[in-house]
C-alpha cells in the first residue's frame, strides 16, 4: 500500500522543517526550511560538532569588536547548517535574516546579500537558497528589492490575507503561512475545539491559496507550522508544505487514502487587491491574531538568536583560555 506521505508527494512538494541531518537523509524531502530555533537545535547535535569547532577557530582569527565577531561566527554556523542540508536535498534551503532586523529594510537587504555571498563561497549558488524574512512591511519591502536582484525570498511568520497580498505585490518567490500558530491563538482565545476542516489556520491558507490562484499570482504558497497530520491532509494539493520529521514519519506509516483538497483548477474568482503601507498597517492592526502572532514570532526567533550568540561567545571565550 502507498503511504499518505507518498500520496502527498504526488500532488504537493514536501519540505522538511528541520535541521536534523539524519531525518532529512531518511525522509528525502525536496527542500528544507530553517530558522534560528532549528539552527540552534541542530548545532546541539553531534552532527555539527566539527562545524562549531571550525567556526570558533575562524572567529578567533577575526579582528574587530567582540560583538561583531560573535555575530559573524553565529552567521557562519547558520550557513554551515544550511550548507549541510543543501548537500542532502535536490531543491532549496531557506536561511533566515536575523529577527532583530525585522523592522529595518536596508539592513535586511544587506544581511541577505551577505548570506548569498557566504553560500557562494561554499559553492552553493543563489538558485539553491531562499532568504527568509518576517512578513512585516519592512521585510516585505526588503523582499521586493532582493527579488529584483534575482535573490528569491521566503516570507515567513505570515498570518493574514493582508500580508499575503503585500507579498504578492512584492513578487515574493514564496510565502509561509503558519497554520498551527493560528490554531493556537484561536484555541486559546475562544476555548473551542476545531476539526481539520474548521481549523482557522487551514481556512486561512485555503483562502490565500484561492486568492493567489484566482488571480494568476505566481508566488508559491507553502503551509507551515503544523500541529497534527489532520491539518496537513486538509491542505493536500497546496503548492508546498513544510513538515516536521515527526509528522512526516506519521504520514509515512499511514496507508489510508489521501484526498486532494486544493487545486488551481478549482478556485473561485476573487478581485485582485492592492495595499499601500497605510492600508497594510491598518489591516494588520485590525487583525488581533495576526498582530499578536507576528510580534510573538519575531520575539521568539530573536530570543533564540541571542541564545545562539551567547553559545558562540562562550565557545570563543573557552577557546581563548
Amino acid at each position: 500500500m502507498t503511504s499518505k506521505l507518498e500520496q502527498l508527494r504526488a500532488i504537493t512538494t514536501v519540505v522538511a522543517d528541520t535541521g536534523d541531518i539524519e531525518a532529512v537523509a531518511r525522509l528525502k524531502p525536496v527542500d528544507c526550511t530553517t530558522n534560528p530555533t532549528i539552527v540552534l537545535k541542530a548545532l546541539g547535535t553531534p552532527a555539527f560538532a566539527d562545524a562549531v569547532k571550525e567556526a570558533v577557530a575562524w572567529g578567533k582569527k577575526q579582528g574587530g569588536q567582540s560583538d561583531a565577531v560573535v555575530a559573524a561566527v553565529a552567521d557562519r554556523l547558520a550557513i554551515s547548517v544550511g550548507a549541510a542540508l543543501a548537500g542532502l536535498v535536490p531543491g532549496r534551503v531557506s536561511t533566515e535574516v536575523d529577527a532583530d532586523l525585522s523592522f529595518d529594510t536596508q539592513a535586511s537587504v544587506t544581511k541577505a546579500r551577505h548570506i548569498i555571498a557566504a553560500y557562494k563561497e561554499r559553492g552553493i549558488e543563489r538558485e539553491r537558497i531562499l532568504i527568509k524574512l518576517a512578513s512585516t512591511w519592512e521585510g516585505i519591502k526588503a523582499a521586493e528589492v532582493l527579488q529584483s536582484e534575482g535573490i528569491d525570498c521566503n516570507l515567513t511568520l505570515l498570518f493574514s490575507q493582508a500580508q499575503a497580498i503585500a507579498c504578492a505585490e512584492a513578487k515574493a518567490f514564496l510565502i509561509s503561512p503558519f497554520v498551527g500558530r493560528i490554531l493556537d491563538w484561536y484555541k486559546k482565545s475562544t476555548g473551542e475545539t476545531y476539526t481539520a476542516e474548521t481549523d482557522p489556520g487551514v481556512v486561512s491558507v485555503r483562502s490565500i491559496y484561492n486568492y493567489y490562484k484566482a488571480n494568476g499570482i505566481s508566488t508559491v504558497v507553502m503551509g507551515a507550522s503544523f500541529r497534527n497530520v489532520g491539518e496537513i491532509e486538509a491542505l493536500a494539493g497546496c503548492d508546498r508544505l513544510t513538515i516536521s520529521p515527526a509528522l512526516l514519519e506519521e504520514l509515512d506509516k499511514d496507508t489510508g487514502k489521501l484526498e486532494r483538497k486544493l487545486s488551481a483548477d478549482n478556485v473561485k474568482a476573487e478581485p485582485l487587491q492592492s495595499l499601500d503601507e497605510k492600508a497594510f498597517r491598518w489591516a494588520l492592526n485590525e487583525d488581533a491574531m495576526a498582530t499578536e502572532k507576528l510580534s510573538e514570532g519575531i520575539r521568539l526567533f530573536a530570543k533564540d538568536l541571542v541564545t545562539l550568540r551567547e553559545m558562540v561567545r562562550k565557545e570563543l571565550t573557552l577557546a581563548a583560555a
